[in-house]
């Protein structure tokens, strides 16, 4: 059966999805035949020449990942509001890793109204003081600072940072959620042909001051994760909605410019405090290759931070050139880049898989579950909007909150406190 659909809504749907029209077909699953080839179909279609059926319209959604609804409008919905482009070469992209990036912005954007809608409901919920509490010519330690006490994380103490980088990265997010800040871990839209590589976005902050949300890519290496996720907390700071992606060594000119160096500088100093972190590591000439690196590995360690991390702080100081950061910069992304190809060679195929439900709470974030959890079991959210909110099938909502409870009991009952 044939679905009478506005055609002007099937060409934007692909235009805003990446698509050209062979890419569409073929996604599409049309197929050439002796009177039409995929692409004619399909053309067909856009052109109003033909209607697609109920089954047709489905894949549109699938495909063009767009909720099913918007098939059914009566024109093309305009472009929401979603937030500031940080990023300083946004149009180095192509068309379809931007689409993909809008389609996750988007995602991520109706789950958290949908947060801000649950907390708003419960009794005695009020706004965060925090967000937009700064501004861009603020003190970097002033803001740090600021950071600190709220995320009641110790900036300074190295005794915070046992561990390796994925551990620091664990403790604060576990930090920045207690004060009321939801942490995503996310760099696909559901599978692992959607990936959205680290080049187009690092990461991104809603700065809603009553549910505020930070996405940090999966996609990008782990250790980079905590920089990342400072970076963003500081845009919470500002006040300021938007995505962001990889650093810049240019002298800013434009104002988003100047605010990724602020949010670049408020993270450097809240990992890597300036009065502390190079009191015992070696010193070195700014173009000396090998001794920067003796120098930035003895940091890295100490600190439990990233390496191109560490790198950017010594630059910012004046004691890295800008010739021999953006060198080391490139050796530690080539071997992040090898790590990943011989990690994904030797993965066997029929290799079982992380605990799904494990890597649902990791990427969702305990945050956003929590809220659910109460919500579910408060009989005021139906398991399909928690699927929805989790990213999983109504079905699988159940035994993931049964998990997370026997989780948080075993917590408790070792005197733990679950995050």
């Amino acid at each position: 059966m044939s679905i009478r659909v506005n055609p002007e809504i099937l060409v934007w749907a692909r235009h805003s999805a990446g698509f050209d029209v062979d890419d569409a077909a073929r996604k599409l699953g049309f197929r050439d035949s002796s009177k039409s080839t995929a692409s004619e179909k399909l053309e067909l279609m856009e052109a109003g020449e033909k209607q697609p059926t109920r089954a047709q319209i489905s894949k549109f959604a699938d495909a063009y990942k767009r909720p099913l609804l918007t098939f059914y409008l009566s024109e093309p919905p305009k472009t929401g509001k979603r937030g500031q482009d940080f990023r300083q070469t946004p149009g180095a992209r192509g068309r379809r890793d931007n689409a993909m990036l809008d389609a996750l912005l988007r995602d991520v954007k109706a789950r958290q109204e949908s947060v801000r809608e649950l907390l708003l409901d419960e009794d005695g919920f009020g706004p965060h003081w925090f967000v937009g509490s700064t501004k861009r010519d603020a003190n970097v330690l002033e803001t740090v600072k600021s950071i600190a006490t709220q995320i009641n994380f110790d900036n300074t103490d190295i005794s915070l940072r046992s561990g390796d980088a994925d551990s620091l990265f664990r403790r604060l997010r576990a930090a920045v959620e207690a004060t009321g800040v939801f942490v995503m871990v996310l760099g696909n839209l559901g599978n692992y042909r959607t990936e959205i590589g680290s080049s187009v976005f690092r990461g991104f902050a809603i700065a809603d001051d009553i549910a505020p949300f930070i996405v940090i890519n999966a996609s990008d290496a782990k250790p980079a994760r905590s920089f990342t996720l400072m970076h963003e907390l500081a845009h919470i700071w500002l006040g300021q909605t938007g995505v962001s992606g990889d650093i810049s060594l240019k002298t800013p000119t434009s104002e988003h410019a100047k605010v990724e160096r602020f949010c670049n500088d408020v993270a450097g100093e809240f990992l890597l405090p300036d009065a502390h972190f190079k009191r015992t590591a070696p010193d070195f000439i700014p173009d000396d290759l090998d001794a920067a690196k003796a120098c930035i590995d003895v940091v890295a360690s100490r600190w439990s931070v990233s390496e191109p991390m560490v790198a950017l702080r010594l630059h910012r100081r004046g004691e890295l050139s800008a010739g021999a950061y953006e060198t080391l910069r490139a050796q530690y992304h080539a071997r992040w880049q090898a790590k990943l190809q011989k990690d994904k060679d030797k993965r066997s195929p029929d290799a079982p898989g992380p605990n799904g439900h494990i890597m649902k709470q990791f990427n969702v974030g305990t945050a956003l579950v929590d809220v659910v959890h109460r919500a579910v079991r408060g009989n005021t959210l139906t398991h399909s909007k928690a699927g929805a909110l989790l990213g999983s099938k109504p079905g699988a909502v159940e035994p993931f909150l049964r998990q997370f409870e026997d989780k948080r009991r075993s917590f408790r009952s070792s005197g733990k406190v679950s995050r």
